[in-house]
């Protein structure tokens, strides 16, 4: 398979990680990213960021399909500010913390050049917030309170489908029935934003957690959906079909059966109609994977390893898109031996005719 990388982010000292918590967007071949950005610190076992030093929340912006990026700081221009619990350091310093506000609706989610991202407070208790972009997330209206009725502790990552100009579905993590992390659900809104609507849970609520959904939509009533799994030592990613539009759900094959620690997947319908599924695997050798699956998600064919250079387990959370001439380009964080010890945003673009 042809496979090359690119470096994302990277300076050496910093951290820069978790794609996956912000979310990626792209416009043929114009992408945008987001990701945190923190100091080095070995951790032992812990994420190796240093909880005493500011965590910033990037964009890195590619026009050249992933080639080349450029980095972007929107809270320079008061946006995306970081805030809550979830941040791994503390509040950047002179930046003040705004107040989320309620969104009075009136969304085009179908705007050529729109963008949303949700972030969360905490993965356990909330509360979550949203932002919006017309111009490709130069600049963001928000930050919105995001809530659903019925629904505690919201964990906001970025994963929604824009179903028509008013209506919108998002795929995210609530806390369980005793409190622990997390059970994911869907939920929708169709008034432009200003209320958003519990569809159903994903999934019965598990032992240990179900968090992080990735969506692809089939059809007017068929979406497919990966979770990120946890039960006792097992690590996997789980599969779920929605044939009524996100009513209810009933489970697929599992995609993934081990992950070493654990990954969040990451979902792309291709042009062709298949699926192209990409992940961080946290057992040895450490690397980055794709699977395809031409049927739907009932079956898939590899792991193909996009890279198995891993220096340790503190890598993944992936996001991909597919540009215009059909590569894929995944971005993830990872620590590889030109860049040990140091934390980096990568990016890896592949053929997924060459597989």
């Amino acid at each position: 398979m042809e496979v090359r990388h690119t470096k994302v982010y990277y300076e050496p000292g910093r951290f820069g990680g978790w794609p996956a918590n912000h979310g990626i967007w792209s416009w043929g071949d114009e992408i945008l990213v987001g990701f945190s950005c923190g100091y080095f610190l070995d951790r032992g076992d812990r994420h190796h960021i240093d909880p005493k030093k500011p965590e910033e929340h990037l964009l890195a912006r590619s026009l050249d399909g992933g080639e080349t990026w450029q980095i972007e700081d929107p809270a320079s221009k008061g946006y995306l500010i970081p805030q809550g619990d979830s941040l791994h350091g503390t509040e950047l310093p002179g930046i003040q913390i705004p107040k989320s506000t309620v969104c009075e609706g009136g969304i085009d989610f179908k705007h050529p050049d729109f963008a949303l991202t949700s972030r969360m407070s905490s993965t356990k208790i909330g509360p979550a917030r949203f932002y919006y972009s017309y111009d490709r997330g130069h600049h963001w209206e928000g930050q919105f309170a995001l809530s659903c009725t019925g629904v505690e502790g919201i964990a906001a990552r970025t994963d929604y489908l824009a179903d028509g100009a008013e209506t919108c579905t998002l795929f995210l993590t609530a806390s369980k029935s005793n409190g622990g992390e997390g059970r994911p659900f869907c939920c929708r809104t169709q008034d432009g934003g200003k209320q958003w609507d519990f569809l159903s849970w994903i999934g019965p609520e598990p032992e240990g957690f179900g968090i992080m959904p990735a969506s692809a939509r089939f059809s007017a009533s068929n979406i497919y959906v990966v979770v990120r799994r946890r039960e006792g030592t097992r690590r996997w990613l789980s599969a779920h079909l929605s044939e009524d539009n996100g009513k209810s759900w009933r489970g697929m094959p599992d995609p993934v059966d081990n992950l070493g620690e654990g990954n969040p997947p990451s979902l792309v319908l291709l042009g062709d109609g298949r699926l192209c599924l990409t992940y961080g695997n946290r057992a040895e050798p450490y690397s980055m994977c794709a699977k395809l699956s031409g049927d739907g998600g009932q079956t898939w064919i590899g792991p193909f390893v996009l890279r198995d250079d891993g220096m340790c387990k503190d890598i993944g959370y992936a996001r991909s898109v597919q540009r215009n001439d059909g590569k894929i380009v995944v971005v993830y964080y990872f620590s590889s031996p030109e860049s040990s010890p140091d934390r980096y945003v990568a990016g890896t673009i592949f053929d997924p005719d060459t597989v």
